[in-house]
Order: structure tokens, then C-alpha cells, then sequence
């Protein structure tokens, strides 16, 4: 079993940044591939980058590419986000998720192929 507790959120004006951070107990999560999604109101919960377990592979949502950098220190547990130039389109609630299987591009878009879900946090963007 994984825990997973983001942190980091808040209000920003847009083209402001944030720096979104998931921490991870167990043993294992060095061997996890590790997503973050999110969810704004009334839309349903998407893909924005996720990151092998050995950070030597990297895949990004279209909307966020260029702007967010995912990474990770597996010896501290954590994974996060870098996110620059935040736009009021980026308001949502995100959350990290641990993937126990390998890394596979077209498998890491998609929510239903992780195995383990951080309880979320607010980032609203003002405009």
C-alpha cells in the first residue's frame, strides 16, 4: 500500500508559478512510475505529466508542455510540479497518482491505469 499526500497549492495570479509536491510512504516508491492529474469543477479529471521511476523518462499534456516540469527525488519520496506561467485555465485540483506497472507512454494518460491516488490540492489562477 501507497500513500501519497500533495501539497503546495494555492491562489496565484496568472503567469505567477507554483511548485506542487507528493509525498509518498513505502518502500517501494522508487520502483513506482508517478502521474499528476487534475480535475476542475464540472470537467473530468486529465492527464498532466507523468515521469518514470528512474526520471530518465518524461511525458506531457499538450497544455502544459513547455510551461510545467515534472521530476522527482526518489530518495526523499516525492515527486513534483513545477508549474510557470499559470494561466486561469490550470485552476483545478491536482493530484498525484503512483503507477506500480512499467512506464509506458500511451498508459501513463490514462487514470484508470494507476494503481494508487494522492487526496488532492486546490490551484486556482486568477486572471
Amino acid at each position: 500500500q501507497v500513500q501519497l499526500v500533495e501539497s503546495g497549492g494555492g491562489l496565484v495570479q496568472a503567469g505567477g508559478s507554483l511548485r506542487l509536491s507528493c509525498a509518498a510512504s513505502g518502500r517501494t516508491f522508487s520502483s513506482y512510475a508517478m502521474g499528476w492529474f487534475r480535475q476542475a469543477p464540472g470537467k473530468e479529471r486529465e492527464f498532466v505529466a507523468a515521469i518514470s521511476w528512474s526520471s530518465g523518462s518524461t511525458y506531457y499534456a499538450g497544455s502544459v508542455k513547455g510551461r510545467f516540469t515534472i521530476s522527482r527525488v526518489n530518495a526523499e519520496n516525492t515527486v513534483y510540479l513545477q508549474m510557470n506561467s499559470l494561466k486561469p485555465e490550470d485552476t483545478a485540483v491536482y493530484y498525484c497518482a503512483a503507477r506500480t506497472s512499467t512506464f509506458l507512454r500511451l498508459a501513463m494518460a490514462t487514470s484508470r491505469n494507476y494503481d494508487f491516488w494522492g487526496q488532492g490540492t486546490q490551484v486556482t489562477v486568477s486572471s
